[in-house]
Protein backbone atom coordinates (compact mmCIF):
# COMPACT_ATOMS: atom_id res chain seq x y z
CA UNK A 1 0.00 0.00 0.00
CA UNK A 2 1.21 3.54 -0.75
CA UNK A 3 2.57 5.41 2.27
CA UNK A 4 0.77 8.61 3.14
CA UNK A 5 2.72 11.66 1.90
CA UNK A 6 4.30 13.99 4.46
CA UNK A 7 2.11 16.88 3.22
CA UNK A 8 -1.45 17.11 1.95
CA UNK A 9 -2.08 15.99 -1.60
CA UNK A 10 -5.32 18.00 -1.84
CA UNK A 11 -6.01 20.78 0.66
CA UNK A 12 -9.38 21.57 2.18
CA UNK A 13 -10.28 24.76 4.04
CA UNK A 14 -10.14 24.27 7.80
CA UNK A 15 -13.60 25.72 8.26
CA UNK A 16 -16.95 24.33 7.12
CA UNK A 17 -17.52 25.57 3.56
CA UNK A 18 -21.27 25.18 4.07
CA UNK A 19 -21.01 28.05 6.57
CA UNK A 20 -18.26 30.24 5.20
CA UNK A 21 -16.70 30.54 1.72
CA UNK A 22 -12.98 30.61 1.14
CA UNK A 23 -13.37 33.08 -1.76
CA UNK A 24 -15.80 35.93 -2.38
CA UNK A 25 -15.46 37.45 -5.84
CA UNK A 26 -17.05 40.83 -6.48
CA UNK A 27 -17.45 42.04 -10.06
CA UNK A 28 -16.94 45.75 -9.45
CA UNK A 29 -17.70 46.75 -13.04
CA UNK A 30 -18.02 45.35 -16.53
CA UNK A 31 -16.30 48.33 -18.09
CA UNK A 32 -13.07 47.38 -19.88
CA UNK A 33 -11.08 48.63 -22.87
CA UNK A 34 -10.28 45.12 -24.16
CA UNK A 35 -12.26 42.87 -26.51
CA UNK A 36 -11.25 39.38 -25.38
CA UNK A 37 -13.05 36.53 -27.21
CA UNK A 38 -13.39 34.43 -24.04
CA UNK A 39 -14.79 37.22 -21.82
CA UNK A 40 -17.31 35.86 -19.33
CA UNK A 41 -18.57 39.36 -18.56
CA UNK A 42 -18.98 40.40 -22.21
CA UNK A 43 -17.31 43.63 -21.08
CA UNK A 44 -18.16 47.01 -22.61
CA UNK A 45 -16.30 50.30 -22.79
CA UNK A 46 -18.77 52.18 -20.55
CA UNK A 47 -19.82 51.45 -16.98
CA UNK A 48 -23.29 50.03 -16.39
CA UNK A 49 -25.52 52.52 -14.50
CA UNK A 50 -26.94 49.54 -12.55
CA UNK A 51 -23.56 48.81 -10.93
CA UNK A 52 -23.47 48.61 -7.15
CA UNK A 53 -22.55 52.05 -5.84
CA UNK A 54 -20.03 52.69 -3.09
CA UNK A 55 -22.54 52.24 -0.28
CA UNK A 56 -23.78 48.96 -1.78
CA UNK A 57 -20.20 47.74 -2.22
CA UNK A 58 -19.36 48.53 1.40
CA UNK A 59 -22.42 46.55 2.48
CA UNK A 60 -21.16 43.55 0.46
CA UNK A 61 -17.86 43.86 2.32
CA UNK A 62 -19.68 44.15 5.65
CA UNK A 63 -21.62 40.98 4.82
CA UNK A 64 -18.43 39.20 3.78
CA UNK A 65 -16.81 40.07 7.09
CA UNK A 66 -19.97 38.79 8.83
CA UNK A 67 -19.12 35.25 7.69
CA UNK A 68 -16.61 35.24 10.53
CA UNK A 69 -12.95 34.41 10.92
CA UNK A 70 -10.89 33.50 9.11
CA UNK A 71 -12.40 36.02 6.73
CA UNK A 72 -12.81 34.95 3.09
CA UNK A 73 -10.38 36.28 0.53
CA UNK A 74 -12.24 39.16 -1.16
CA UNK A 75 -11.31 39.55 -4.83
CA UNK A 76 -12.32 42.67 -6.75
CA UNK A 77 -12.61 41.79 -10.43
CA UNK A 78 -14.29 43.06 -13.58
CA UNK A 79 -14.16 44.15 -16.43
CA UNK A 80 -11.37 46.39 -15.26
CA UNK A 81 -11.67 47.37 -11.58
CA UNK A 82 -9.51 50.45 -12.21
CA UNK A 83 -12.51 51.89 -14.07
CA UNK A 84 -14.06 52.53 -10.65
CA UNK A 85 -12.83 55.83 -9.16
CA UNK A 86 -13.62 54.57 -5.64
CA UNK A 87 -11.48 51.41 -5.96
CA UNK A 88 -8.79 52.38 -3.44
CA UNK A 89 -11.38 53.62 -0.94
CA UNK A 90 -13.19 50.29 -1.16
CA UNK A 91 -9.95 48.33 -0.73
CA UNK A 92 -9.12 50.37 2.35
CA UNK A 93 -12.60 49.83 3.75
CA UNK A 94 -12.47 46.08 3.22
CA UNK A 95 -9.03 45.92 4.80
CA UNK A 96 -10.31 47.82 7.83
CA UNK A 97 -12.90 45.06 8.30
CA UNK A 98 -10.18 42.43 8.41
CA UNK A 99 -10.69 41.17 4.85
CA UNK A 100 -7.79 40.05 2.69
CA UNK A 101 -8.40 42.02 -0.50
CA UNK A 102 -7.03 41.15 -3.94
CA UNK A 103 -7.55 42.88 -7.29
CA UNK A 104 -7.86 41.42 -10.79
CA UNK A 105 -7.22 44.24 -13.31
CA UNK A 106 -7.00 44.14 -17.10
CA UNK A 107 -3.93 44.86 -19.20
CA UNK A 108 -5.16 48.32 -20.20
CA UNK A 109 -3.54 51.77 -19.86
CA UNK A 110 -4.89 51.87 -16.28
CA UNK A 111 -2.39 49.14 -15.28
CA UNK A 112 0.31 51.57 -14.14
CA UNK A 113 2.85 51.52 -11.35
CA UNK A 114 1.08 54.52 -9.82
CA UNK A 115 -2.26 52.70 -9.67
CA UNK A 116 -0.62 49.53 -8.34
CA UNK A 117 1.07 51.52 -5.58
CA UNK A 118 -2.31 53.04 -4.72
CA UNK A 119 -4.04 49.68 -4.34
CA UNK A 120 -1.10 48.29 -2.36
CA UNK A 121 -1.10 51.29 -0.03
CA UNK A 122 -4.87 50.91 0.39
CA UNK A 123 -4.27 47.38 1.70
CA UNK A 124 -4.50 44.99 -1.28
CA UNK A 125 -2.35 41.90 -0.77
CA UNK A 126 -2.43 40.25 -4.20
CA UNK A 127 -3.02 40.82 -7.88
CA UNK A 128 -4.06 38.51 -10.71
CA UNK A 129 -3.13 39.17 -14.33
CA UNK A 130 -4.04 37.35 -17.53
CA UNK A 131 -1.38 36.07 -19.91
CA UNK A 132 -2.64 34.13 -22.92
CA UNK A 133 0.49 34.15 -25.05
CA UNK A 134 4.24 33.95 -24.59
CA UNK A 135 4.81 36.72 -27.17
CA UNK A 136 3.15 40.07 -27.89
CA UNK A 137 1.75 38.75 -31.17
CA UNK A 138 0.08 35.72 -29.57
CA UNK A 139 -1.32 37.52 -26.53
CA UNK A 140 -2.46 40.71 -28.23
CA UNK A 141 -4.26 38.85 -31.02
CA UNK A 142 -6.24 36.98 -28.36
CA UNK A 143 -7.00 40.14 -26.37
CA UNK A 144 -8.02 42.11 -29.44
CA UNK A 145 -5.90 45.21 -28.68
CA UNK A 146 -2.22 45.84 -29.49
CA UNK A 147 0.20 46.63 -26.65
CA UNK A 148 -1.60 44.56 -24.00
CA UNK A 149 1.25 42.02 -23.62
CA UNK A 150 3.80 44.76 -22.90
CA UNK A 151 1.51 46.49 -20.41
CA UNK A 152 0.80 43.19 -18.67
CA UNK A 153 4.51 42.41 -18.32
CA UNK A 154 5.24 45.93 -17.08
CA UNK A 155 2.41 45.75 -14.56
CA UNK A 156 3.50 42.27 -13.46
CA UNK A 157 7.05 43.42 -12.80
CA UNK A 158 5.90 46.59 -11.06
CA UNK A 159 3.51 44.65 -8.81
CA UNK A 160 6.21 42.15 -7.92
CA UNK A 161 8.72 44.92 -7.21
CA UNK A 162 6.38 46.78 -4.82
CA UNK A 163 5.53 43.65 -2.84
CA UNK A 164 2.18 42.53 -4.26
CA UNK A 165 1.75 38.79 -4.73
CA UNK A 166 1.01 38.03 -8.38
CA UNK A 167 -1.09 35.22 -9.83
CA UNK A 168 -0.94 34.72 -13.60
CA UNK A 169 -4.00 33.28 -15.35
CA UNK A 170 -3.84 31.59 -18.75
CA UNK A 171 -6.89 30.59 -20.79
CA UNK A 172 -6.46 27.06 -22.14
CA UNK A 173 -7.97 27.16 -25.62
CA UNK A 174 -7.02 25.92 -29.07
CA UNK A 175 -5.30 29.24 -29.63
CA UNK A 176 -2.99 28.78 -26.64
CA UNK A 177 -2.46 25.00 -26.61
CA UNK A 178 0.87 24.87 -28.43
CA UNK A 179 2.09 27.89 -26.47
CA UNK A 180 1.45 26.50 -22.97
CA UNK A 181 5.01 25.31 -22.37
CA UNK A 182 6.41 28.67 -23.46
CA UNK A 183 3.93 30.54 -21.25
CA UNK A 184 4.93 28.33 -18.31
CA UNK A 185 8.60 29.11 -18.99
CA UNK A 186 7.82 32.83 -19.04
CA UNK A 187 5.94 32.60 -15.73
CA UNK A 188 8.83 30.67 -14.19
CA UNK A 189 11.36 33.22 -15.46
CA UNK A 190 9.43 36.33 -14.36
CA UNK A 191 8.31 34.92 -11.02
CA UNK A 192 4.75 34.59 -9.72
CA UNK A 193 3.00 33.32 -6.63
CA UNK A 194 0.88 31.04 -8.80
CA UNK A 195 0.11 30.07 -12.40
CA UNK A 196 -3.50 29.13 -13.08
CA UNK A 197 -4.68 27.32 -16.18
CA UNK A 198 -8.27 28.35 -16.89
CA UNK A 199 -10.25 25.63 -18.68
CA UNK A 200 -12.73 27.34 -20.95
CA UNK A 201 -16.39 27.50 -19.93
CA UNK A 202 -19.00 28.16 -22.67
CA UNK A 203 -20.27 31.39 -21.10
CA UNK A 204 -20.36 34.95 -22.41
CA UNK A 205 -18.26 35.44 -25.54
CA UNK A 206 -16.50 32.12 -24.92
CA UNK A 207 -19.54 30.35 -26.37
CA UNK A 208 -18.08 31.20 -29.78
CA UNK A 209 -14.71 29.51 -29.12
CA UNK A 210 -13.96 25.91 -30.00
CA UNK A 211 -13.58 23.76 -26.88
CA UNK A 212 -10.96 21.10 -26.28
CA UNK A 213 -12.02 17.48 -26.24
CA UNK A 214 -12.16 15.65 -22.92
CA UNK A 215 -9.05 13.66 -23.94
CA UNK A 216 -7.13 16.84 -24.78
CA UNK A 217 -8.18 18.35 -21.47
CA UNK A 218 -6.83 15.27 -19.68
CA UNK A 219 -3.47 15.70 -21.41
CA UNK A 220 -3.37 19.39 -20.43
CA UNK A 221 -4.09 18.55 -16.79
CA UNK A 222 -1.26 16.01 -16.71
CA UNK A 223 1.06 18.59 -18.28
CA UNK A 224 0.03 21.17 -15.66
CA UNK A 225 0.83 18.59 -13.00
CA UNK A 226 4.32 18.23 -14.47
CA UNK A 227 4.72 22.01 -14.44
CA UNK A 228 4.04 21.91 -10.70
CA UNK A 229 7.59 20.60 -10.24
CA UNK A 230 9.06 23.97 -11.25
CA UNK A 231 6.34 26.54 -10.51
CA UNK A 232 3.27 26.68 -8.28
CA UNK A 233 0.36 25.65 -10.51
CA UNK A 234 -3.43 25.48 -10.17
CA UNK A 235 -6.48 25.35 -12.41
CA UNK A 236 -9.63 27.43 -12.70
CA UNK A 237 -12.79 25.49 -13.62
CA UNK A 238 -10.57 22.43 -13.85
CA UNK A 239 -11.76 20.61 -10.74
CA UNK A 240 -10.67 17.23 -12.10
CA UNK A 241 -7.09 18.45 -11.69
CA UNK A 242 -7.54 17.28 -8.11
CA UNK A 243 -8.27 13.79 -9.42
CA UNK A 244 -5.17 13.92 -11.62
CA UNK A 245 -3.00 15.00 -8.67
CA UNK A 246 -4.29 12.09 -6.58
CA UNK A 247 -3.75 9.61 -9.41
CA UNK A 248 -0.25 10.87 -10.17
CA UNK A 249 0.68 10.73 -6.49
CA UNK A 250 -0.32 7.07 -6.32
CA UNK A 251 1.42 6.21 -9.59
CA UNK A 252 4.65 7.96 -8.62
CA UNK A 253 4.72 6.17 -5.28
CA UNK A 254 4.51 2.92 -7.23
CA UNK A 255 7.17 3.96 -9.73
CA UNK A 256 4.63 4.14 -12.56
CA UNK A 257 3.65 6.81 -15.06
CA UNK A 258 0.31 7.59 -16.72
CA UNK A 259 -0.34 6.55 -20.29
CA UNK A 260 -0.01 9.91 -22.07
CA UNK A 261 -2.03 11.06 -25.05
CA UNK A 262 -0.58 12.74 -28.14
CA UNK A 263 -1.19 16.28 -26.89
CA UNK A 264 0.64 15.52 -23.64
CA UNK A 265 3.58 14.13 -25.63
CA UNK A 266 3.63 17.27 -27.77
CA UNK A 267 3.53 19.63 -24.79
CA UNK A 268 6.20 17.67 -22.96
CA UNK A 269 8.44 17.60 -26.03
CA UNK A 270 8.18 21.38 -26.39
CA UNK A 271 8.92 21.83 -22.68
CA UNK A 272 12.05 19.72 -23.14
CA UNK A 273 13.24 21.74 -26.12
CA UNK A 274 12.99 25.04 -24.24
CA UNK A 275 14.39 23.68 -20.97
CA UNK A 276 11.28 24.27 -18.88
CA UNK A 277 12.13 21.49 -16.44
CA UNK A 278 15.90 22.12 -16.38
CA UNK A 279 17.80 23.59 -13.46
CA UNK A 280 16.80 23.88 -9.83
CA UNK A 281 13.56 22.21 -8.77
CA UNK A 282 12.50 23.74 -5.50
CA UNK A 283 9.60 22.37 -3.45
CA UNK A 284 7.00 24.42 -5.34
CA UNK A 285 4.27 21.87 -5.98
CA UNK A 286 1.08 23.36 -4.58
CA UNK A 287 -1.59 20.90 -3.42
CA UNK A 288 -4.86 21.94 -5.11
CA UNK A 289 -7.54 23.43 -2.90
CA UNK A 290 -10.85 21.60 -2.61
CA UNK A 291 -13.09 24.58 -3.39
CA UNK A 292 -15.79 24.64 -6.07
CA UNK A 293 -18.81 26.66 -7.21
CA UNK A 294 -21.07 27.25 -4.22
CA UNK A 295 -18.79 25.11 -2.06
CA UNK A 296 -16.25 27.55 -0.71
CA UNK A 297 -16.75 30.00 -3.56
CA UNK A 298 -19.33 32.72 -4.24
CA UNK A 299 -19.57 35.43 -6.90
CA UNK A 300 -21.39 38.78 -6.58
CA UNK A 301 -22.14 40.43 -9.93
CA UNK A 302 -21.83 44.12 -10.76
CA UNK A 303 -25.58 44.50 -10.11
CA UNK A 304 -25.57 42.53 -6.85
CA UNK A 305 -26.81 39.14 -8.09
CA UNK A 306 -25.26 36.22 -6.22
CA UNK A 307 -23.95 33.28 -8.25
CA UNK A 308 -22.07 30.11 -7.28
CA UNK A 309 -19.48 31.12 -9.91
CA UNK A 310 -18.95 33.95 -12.34
CA UNK A 311 -19.18 31.36 -15.10
CA UNK A 312 -22.53 29.97 -13.89
CA UNK A 313 -25.32 32.37 -14.93
CA UNK A 314 -27.83 31.23 -12.30
CA UNK A 315 -28.73 33.70 -9.57
CA UNK A 316 -29.60 32.64 -6.04
CA UNK A 317 -30.76 36.12 -5.07
CA UNK A 318 -29.50 39.67 -4.71
CA UNK A 319 -27.47 41.28 -1.94
CA UNK A 320 -29.91 44.17 -2.24
CA UNK A 321 -32.68 41.90 -0.94
CA UNK A 322 -30.97 39.34 1.33
CA UNK A 323 -27.64 39.26 3.18
CA UNK A 324 -24.86 37.43 1.39
CA UNK A 325 -24.30 34.90 4.24
CA UNK A 326 -28.00 33.97 4.17
CA UNK A 327 -27.94 33.39 0.41
CA UNK A 328 -24.72 31.39 0.55
CA UNK A 329 -25.84 29.19 3.44
CA UNK A 330 -29.52 28.69 2.62
CA UNK A 331 -30.31 29.21 -1.07
CA UNK A 332 -31.36 25.88 -2.66
CA UNK A 333 -28.98 26.43 -5.58
CA UNK A 334 -26.02 26.62 -3.21
CA UNK A 335 -27.08 23.79 -0.91
CA UNK A 336 -27.62 21.47 -3.89
CA UNK A 337 -24.13 22.18 -5.20
CA UNK A 338 -22.70 21.17 -1.82
CA UNK A 339 -24.35 17.74 -1.97
CA UNK A 340 -22.33 15.36 -4.17
CA UNK A 341 -25.11 12.75 -3.87
CA UNK A 342 -27.18 14.89 -6.27
CA UNK A 343 -24.64 14.78 -9.12
CA UNK A 344 -25.73 12.94 -12.24
CA UNK A 345 -24.06 10.96 -15.00
CA UNK A 346 -20.43 9.98 -14.64
CA UNK A 347 -19.84 12.66 -12.01
CA UNK A 348 -22.53 11.09 -9.84
CA UNK A 349 -21.00 7.63 -10.19
CA UNK A 350 -17.39 8.75 -9.76
CA UNK A 351 -15.32 7.79 -6.73
CA UNK A 352 -13.68 11.24 -6.89
CA UNK A 353 -16.95 13.19 -6.65
CA UNK A 354 -16.37 14.41 -3.10
CA UNK A 355 -12.95 15.82 -3.91
CA UNK A 356 -13.70 16.87 -7.51
CA UNK A 357 -17.36 17.01 -8.52
CA UNK A 358 -16.55 18.41 -11.96
CA UNK A 359 -17.16 21.92 -13.23
CA UNK A 360 -20.77 22.81 -12.50
CA UNK A 361 -20.38 25.86 -14.76
CA UNK A 362 -19.27 23.73 -17.70
CA UNK A 363 -21.97 21.15 -17.06
CA UNK A 364 -24.60 23.88 -17.11
CA UNK A 365 -23.09 25.56 -20.17
CA UNK A 366 -23.18 22.31 -22.12
CA UNK A 367 -26.49 20.82 -20.91
CA UNK A 368 -28.39 23.52 -18.96
CA UNK A 369 -28.33 21.05 -16.05
CA UNK A 370 -26.16 22.30 -13.22
CA UNK A 371 -25.85 18.80 -11.74
CA UNK A 372 -24.97 16.98 -14.98
CA UNK A 373 -21.58 15.39 -15.65
CA UNK A 374 -18.66 17.59 -16.70
CA UNK A 375 -18.27 17.04 -20.47
CA UNK A 376 -14.55 17.94 -20.32
CA UNK A 377 -13.69 14.95 -18.12
CA UNK A 378 -12.46 11.78 -19.83
CA UNK A 379 -12.30 9.62 -16.69
CA UNK A 380 -14.53 6.54 -16.46
CA UNK A 381 -15.59 5.97 -12.83
CA UNK A 382 -13.86 3.02 -11.19
CA UNK A 383 -11.23 2.59 -13.91
CA UNK A 384 -8.20 3.60 -11.82
CA UNK A 385 -6.65 0.32 -10.64
CA UNK A 386 -5.36 1.40 -7.22
CA UNK A 387 -8.56 2.26 -5.37
CA UNK A 388 -7.31 1.37 -1.89
CA UNK A 389 -4.35 3.73 -2.24
CA UNK A 390 -6.75 6.45 -3.35
CA UNK A 391 -8.96 5.95 -0.30
CA UNK A 392 -5.86 6.17 1.86
CA UNK A 393 -4.86 9.49 0.30
CA UNK A 394 -8.28 11.13 0.34
CA UNK A 395 -8.72 10.36 4.04
CA UNK A 396 -5.70 12.56 4.67
CA UNK A 397 -6.29 15.15 1.98
CA UNK A 398 -6.62 18.24 4.15
CA UNK A 399 -4.21 20.97 4.98
CA UNK A 400 -3.67 24.63 5.67
CA UNK A 401 -5.24 26.95 3.10
CA UNK A 402 -3.20 29.76 1.57
CA UNK A 403 -4.38 32.81 -0.42
CA UNK A 404 -5.00 32.50 -4.13
CA UNK A 405 -6.74 34.73 -6.64
CA UNK A 406 -9.35 33.26 -8.93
Amino acid sequence: MTARPARAVVRTPRHDVAERPFLVIWEATRACALACPHCRAEARTARDPRELDGADARRVMDQTAAFGRPAPLFVITGGDPFQRPDLTHLIAYGTSLGLRVAVSPSGTPTLTRENLLAVRDAGAVALSLSLDGSTPERHDSFRGVPGVWERTLEGWRAARDIGLKVQVNTTVSRRSLDDLADIAALVRREGAMLWSGFLLVPAGRAQQLESLTAEETEDVLHFLYDCGAVLATKTTEGHHFRRVVLQRTVLEARGERPAPGPLYERLHARAGRIGLFDGERRAVRRPPLDVSSGRGFVFVSHTGEVHPSGFLPLSAGSVKDRPLPEIYRQAPLFTSLRDPALLRGRCGACEFKRVCGGSRSRAYGATRDVLAEDPYCAYEPGSFPYQEELRHLTRGAAGRSTPCVR
